[in-house]
């Protein structure tokens, strides 16, 4: 489930990346040229630190992200950002080899910026020294926690990023959060994107998707309940795809419990013909109803890579007839 979740938080910062230079950066809509798009470089940040896979990967998410300014010439900067759930031996070291390391591979300007998304206490370090014998150096990167600012304060903001925010800190309470109080949560966060009308019908699905499953509820008769308000306030005419897209999230279930039983070594080697049904229409629909790379698919899934290349497939065949 915490693989999911990180999955689930780093696509939701690719989806809302506009607004989240717009929420982080001061005048950053004069200073990027966010009309160009972005370049997610996660390739370039493996081969960069080869170490991490070697190791098994970390317990937290990076991105690496080519934005480019208005200057009218092809400049560029790389905004890092490091999305870091718990504490972590040497954070402030690690931020400094990304940084040494991404201006010597790329030699370009680097923006870097730590979002911590762990408890209301959790430290936040913002900067790396080292002394010894005169020689000194410190380096200072953008550090934010995800309850530096209240519901009130997000909500305000009329930006997508900002409930990316809103529904991380939702997420990490809703342990101690009845049901039914985490179902109006979720459902005051759908008001107020609809409410900022700042967003297209495509944009509004592909965030309701993100919170259904970012802020899972086990209890049936409350999602069914949240469908019918997000059918009452999108129109019959969105409607339909964002209630299509998230029917995927309820299969799960079936999943997860087959996992229990010794079920996921079969997913690479021979899944049992009934969870690989379901396994099949939860990576179909993504392939349909979003833009997740065959890796995000395969992890959500919970299935491999290869079988998801497979589906695709048949679907491109399917479409050919």
């Amino acid at each position: 489930m915490r693989r999911k979740n990180d999955i689930l938080l780093k696509s939701a910062f690719e989806e809302a990346f506009s607004d989240l230079l717009l929420f982080f950066f001061e005048n950053a809509d004069e200073l990027f040229d966010l009309e160009r798009g972005f370049e997610f470089m996660d390739k370039e940040l493996a081969e960069l630190f080869p170490d991490l896979q070697k190791k098994g990967g970390s317990r937290f998410v990076d991105m690496l992200v080519k934005t480019y300014l208005k200057t009218g010439a092809e400049e560029y900067i790389l905004v890092h950002i490091e999305i870091q759930d718990g504490a972590i031996k040497n954070f402030p070291k690690r931020m400094f080899q990304y940084y040494y390391r991404i201006l010597d591979r790329f030699e370009v300007e680097v923006a870097a910026l730590a979002v911590f998304t762990g408890k209301q206490k959790q430290k936040q370090p913002s900067e790396y020294r080292r002394n010894f014998l005169g020689t000194e150096i410190t380096y200072k990167y953008n550090a934010y926690q995800i309850f530096d600012h209240d519901e009130e304060q997000l909500v305000e903001m009329d930006n997508l990023f900002a409930l990316v925010i809103l529904a991380a800190q939702k997420a990490k309470l809703s342990d101690k959060t009845p049901e039914a109080e985490l179902s109006e949560q979720r459902l005051q966060i759908v008001r107020a994107l609809i409410n900022s009308k700042r967003y297209d019908p495509e944009k509004i699905r592909r965030f309701l998707f993100f919170l259904k499953t970012f802020i899972h509820i086990d209890n049936s008769e409350l999602n069914s309940k949240f469908d019918n308000q997000v059918n009452i306030l999108t129109g019959n005419e969105t409607a339909m795809g964002i209630i299509e897209a998230i029917k995927m999230i309820t299969m799960e279930e079936g999943i997860e419990k087959g996992m229990e039983k010794g079920i996921q070594k079969g997913i690479v080697q021979g899944i049992e013909r009934g969870e690989r049904s379901k396994t099949y229409e939860i990576a179909k629909n993504m392939l349909l109803n979003t833009d997740f790379d065959i890796s995000k698919i395969a992890a959500l899934a919970n299935c491999s890579e290869s079988l998801v290349e497979e589906i695709k497939e048949g679907l491109r065949r399917e479409s050919n007839f």
